[in-house]
């Protein structure tokens, strides 16, 4: 009964629950194997609490490894606190180094230490030194996997090493092993198709490939970044201050870390604070997020209006006004926040400073004044259209051109200042630019308005 059902259904996750409820790690494992990981991570996240925190006890520390494999860091890290830090020690001890310190860091300080007393002490301390480093730099991104061998050792030496731990390194990405001195230090890199048709009796040291390029496990990630764009390396030796080697980056861990930063920049724009969000958190710390923003927002909101409520004589004399605000502030607003996009890419890619502010003002003032004269006139002609007078059409076209050029402009050097100050650009550019846009938008149009107040009626 249960082989058919599980067979039958078509919602993942309800077969799932029933293999959990049943119980059977065996038949649960074969499930799991045979859905795609987005199928994993979306039935999983379909799960009560209860019910994950048995699917880890079920599972072998192996196979549960493989599971929060295919979930995001956060959730996987939820996940991870719900169990018991042995039971938890055991399951992150099967992941790889680099893993292992993503997920700790997005667990409470108590409990990941916790986990990490759980562990084996050589385990625990290289994770531990992992989790020192900064997510976006070299040392955040690194693979701690990797083939190393002293610069005196024979390349039949190093073949026979390869071939006796050849279960060992059949999960390592080997493009190359790295040539050490005794202390650590990076002497250089050795391909494999070179150490395949050298002799077996010559020193390693004498042929690999001297002084090869890497980087400082602090490189922020612009640097890497640009590095893998330069060129087509699937990877590169990270070495700590000292010149020891520490491990190895590679393109596609510079790739993830980009999205997964780019997708942090999305959510904090979009005004979810505190990290990543998924319907499987706690419904309090799903709330606490959002309102954290928007009751900031509410402020905001009050003093943008207040520039209305401080003209509300010239707008109930000129009452079609309040059709053109919103159209003012909103055009206005995208305005500025494609000159916000192309700042924090900017940034990202290191091919600006915080300290350039003036040299993107003036970029974006010809911009501003280019785009503003053309919505200015488009929304002036809408204007003059549909009430005959051509002031009414000077005053929101005239607004809507100038607050595009304050918008444009300020959208572009707002991510700068923040940066500058060591605030999150993602974060509060947004909300910045949304009031100033709203309140100048408001005050040109009922000010250009009550200037010429007889000519509108």
């Amino acid at each position: 009964m249960m082989k058919q059902s599980i067979e039958t259904n078509s919602h993942p996750w309800v077969a799932l629950e029933e293999l959990i409820k049943a119980g059977n790690a065996k038949q649960l494992n074969e499930f799991l194997d045979g859905i795609s990981p987005a199928e994993t991570a979306r039935a999983v996240s379909r799960l009560a609490e209860e019910e994950r925190i048995n699917l880890l006890v079920l599972l072998s520390p192996e196979d549960a490894a493989e599971v929060l494999h295919d979930l995001p860091d956060e959730q996987a890290a939820d996940m991870i606190e719900d169990i018991s830090p042995e039971e938890a020690a055991a399951i992150i001890a099967q992941m790889p180094g680099d893993e292992q310190a993503d997920i700790l860091a997005d667990i409470d300080t108590v409990d990941a230490e916790a986990i990490l007393n759980a562990m084996s002490p050589r385990e625990a301390e290289k994770t531990r030194q992992l989790l020192q480093y900064a997510e976006d730099t070299a040392g955040g991104i690194m693979s701690t996997k990797y083939l190393a061998y002293p610069e005196m050792m024979t390349v039949g030496e190093v073949l026979d090493d390869l071939q006796i731990h050849n279960e060992a390194y059949s999960d390592y990405e080997v493009q190359y092993a790295y040539i050490i001195s005794a202390e650590g230090r990076l002497r250089g890199v050795l391909p494999m198709r070179d150490l395949l048709l050298a002799n077996r009796s010559k020193p390693a040291g004498s042929i690999m490939r001297s002084d090869p390029i890497r980087v400082r496990d602090d490189a922020p990630l612009e640097e890497l970044i640009q590095l893998f764009e330069e060129h087509a390396y699937l990877g590169v030796p990270v070495t700590d201050k000292s010149g020891r080697l520490a491990g190895i980056v590679t393109r596609a861990g510079v790739m993830e870390a980009s999205g997964h930063r780019a997708e942090n920049s999305y959510l904090k724009a979009s005004g979810i604070v505190g990290g990543e969000e998924f319907r499987s958190m706690p419904l309090a710390h799903r709330s606490f997020r959002r309102l954290s923003w928007l009751s900031i927002n509410i402020v905001l909101n009050v003093i943008a209006a207040s520039v209305i409520a401080f003209y509300q004589e010239t707008l109930s004399a000129v009452i079609a006004l309040a059709v053109f605000l919103p159209i003012i502030s909103d055009m206005s607003g995208c305005s500025g926040n494609q000159a916000v996009a192309v700042s924090i890419r900017e940034l990202t890619l290191g091919l600006i400073k915080p300290y350039e502010v003036a040299r993107v003002f003036f970029k974006e003032v010809g911009v501003g004044l280019a785009n503003g004269l053309v919505l200015g006139i488009l929304l002036g002609a809408v204007a003059v259209f549909w009430k005959g007078n051509p002031y009414l059409g000077l005053v929101v076209g005239g607004a809507l051109a100038t607050n595009t050029v304050v918008a444009v402009c300020l959208g572009g050097v707002v991510p700068l200042f923040l940066k500058w100050i060591r605030m999150d650009p993602a974060l509060a550019s947004g909300p910045i630019l949304t009031t100033v846009t709203d309140m100048c938008g408001f005050f040109f149009a009922l000010s250009f308005a009550t200037a010429v107040l007889p000519l509108l009626s």
